[in-house]
């Protein structure tokens, strides 16, 4: 490869780099858009902006490069003259051979029936939260937890009176559980969905007083993302990026009564002397 060669390379490579930038800007804007606080929103329109000025650097590097660049290498390297190979003999075929016969297929198997594959949806951490990490201890992949049970009262051990439906008005909502094999400082997260939306989260490092097993381990949400309404709502529990329990319960408005149905009737009632 001579020098002119690897410049335009170098800026091929430089019109490469600009544009997974340029795109890797515009998702990060995308993402800021659906997100609901202000705080992770302005990082990711920041890290959006960083891109572009990356972009728009490596934009002039290219065209830096073949107009300028290559001069400038050219004064410390000065290109030496080779000499030209002219071929001396040209092969011309003096016989073609064309085939007289050509098989055509004559039957085609289409298999009757496709397989395919259904959509199996696992819980996942957003990128917005794993942002919010501190944890430095990797946690223990053997690491288990117990059905979570949901309750508006907790007595500072376990919940109290656990159900799976509510009526409202709702101050705070625990999940408690038991839990083993877990290890002090190691990121855990619990995500709070109502009816497949987020609207509540909780990440820090595990408690060192919750130790590497027991009970009385326990989630809270007092104010979720437009109060609590009534809809079908689901927590999920991971360790770091590994998710280990899932847990739903239902919020009603109220309870449902019968009501009257119907037509009401006058009679009027006459007496004859």
């Amino acid at each position: 490869m001579d020098i002119r060669a690897g410049i335009l390379a170098l800026a091929l490579f430089a019109v490469i780099g600009a544009y997974l930038a340029i795109r890797a800007a515009i998702k990060s804007m995308q993402v800021a858009r659906n997100l609901t606080f202000h705080s992770l929103r302005r990082r990711h329109n920041v890290l959006a902006w960083q891109f572009f000025f990356f972009a728009l650097s490596l934009f002039v590097c290219a065209f830096w490069l073949p107009f300028y660049g290559e001069p400038l290498i050219y004064v410390y390297y000065p290109p030496s003259p080779t000499q030209s190979l002219t071929p001396t003999i040209t092969l011309t075929p003096t016989i073609t051979l064309t085939p007289t016969l050509t098989l055509v297929p004559s039957l085609t198997l289409t298999p009757s029936v496709s397989d395919t594959p259904t959509l199996t949806l696992t819980p996942f951490l957003p990128v917005a939260i794993e942002a919010l990490f501190q944890g430095q201890v990797v946690p223990n992949p053997e690491a288990i937890f117990t059905a979570i049970q949901f309750s508006t009262k907790f007595d500072g051990t376990n919940t109290v009176d656990p159900k799976t439906v509510f009526v409202l008005p709702i101050q705070t909502m625990y999940g408690g559980f038991d839990y083993n094999n877990t290890l002090p400082g190691a990121q855990w997260t619990a995500l709070w969905y109502r009816d497949g939306q987020l609207v509540d989260y909780q990440t820090e490092p595990w408690r060192d007083e919750w130790s590497t097993g027991g009970t009385g381990g326990y989630v809270e949400s007092k104010n979720p993302i437009g109060g609590w309404l009534p809809g079908s709502y689901e927590v999920q529990i991971f360790m770091a990026y590994e998710w280990k329990v899932v847990g739903r319960f239902l919020v009603m408005d109220n309870l449902l009564t019968p009501k009257p149905t119907g037509t009401p009737t006058l009679i009027t009632v006459t007496s004859t002397p």
